[in-house]
């Protein structure tokens, strides 16, 4: 039987969400300018918490605020590295690399399921030694440039849930011959949760706290060097 360790990114593996700043940092060093947009892209925002925008529509958006609609893999590859480095060295919880190669040795696949979009996703998990990754896709313009629009859906919620499904048949993995542990920090990924043999709740946030009290799965506290069983994993 295969093993597959499922790690969320945001908030999960990093301890503060990626998206936004990825966007932040990438007008202020491609077009500062941009910055200028950013409170069309808070409206967009509070339109978005109002249920006037869905999920997918506001990262086309803010995307297109602060990158621009397209964007050269040239000019993207310098913005995503900087990013990646500066996540690396600042922004990892340190219980997550340690879970990662406990994992590793206990012959799980680490595979890093994500919201985030592939075009950094997968360049940041390249540095944490990951080498599956199922994200959110960008669509191409003919030139190869990088579009603000989703080719797909947003890999959130019950569209993560489907993407690691989607993928996992794309390895000839049926679910009946794989042990799956997965870990994130929202109660978003419940799809997810209801999937995995193993589930653990990271740093959760309420909603999610009480959802793994209630259903007996362990609590993990991943903001110390050795991760600490906070409620329910034995050591």
């Amino acid at each position: 039987m295969q093993r597959l360790a499922i790690y969320d990114l945001d908030r999960t593996v990093t301890r503060l969400p990626t998206w936004t700043p990825f966007l932040l940092s990438a007008a202020r060093q491609a077009a500062p300018w941009r910055l200028g947009l950013v409170p069309v892209a808070a409206l967009a925002g509070a339109a978005h918490k109002a249920g006037l925008i869905g999920r997918d529509r506001i990262k086309e958006i803010m995307h297109a605020l602060m990158l621009g609609r397209t964007i050269p893999p040239h000019r993207l590859a310098p913005l995503v590295d900087g990013f990646v480095e500066r996540t690396v060295a600042g922004n990892i919880r340190p219980g997550a690399r340690t879970r990662m190669e406990a994992d590793r040795r206990a012959g799980y696949r680490v595979v890093l399921a994500t919201a985030a979009n592939r075009f950094y996703a997968e360049a940041l998990a390249e540095r944490l030694d990951i080498a599956d990754v199922v994200a959110t896709e960008s669509l191409s313009a003919g030139s190869g440039d990088v579009r603000n629009r989703l080719n797909g859906a947003n890999v959130y919620g019950p569209a993560k849930r489907a993407a690691v499904e989607a993928w996992m048949r794309g390895e000839d993995l049926e679910r009946g011959d794989v042990h799956i542990r997965f870990y994130s920090d929202h109660a978003s990924d419940a799809p997810m949760f209801a999937l995995a043999d193993e589930p653990f709740a990271v740093n959760p946030h309420g909603a999610l706290r009480r959802l793994a009290q209630a259903n007996g799965w362990p609590i993990l506290d991943w903001n110390a060097d050795a991760p600490r069983p906070v409620d329910g994993e034995k050591t």
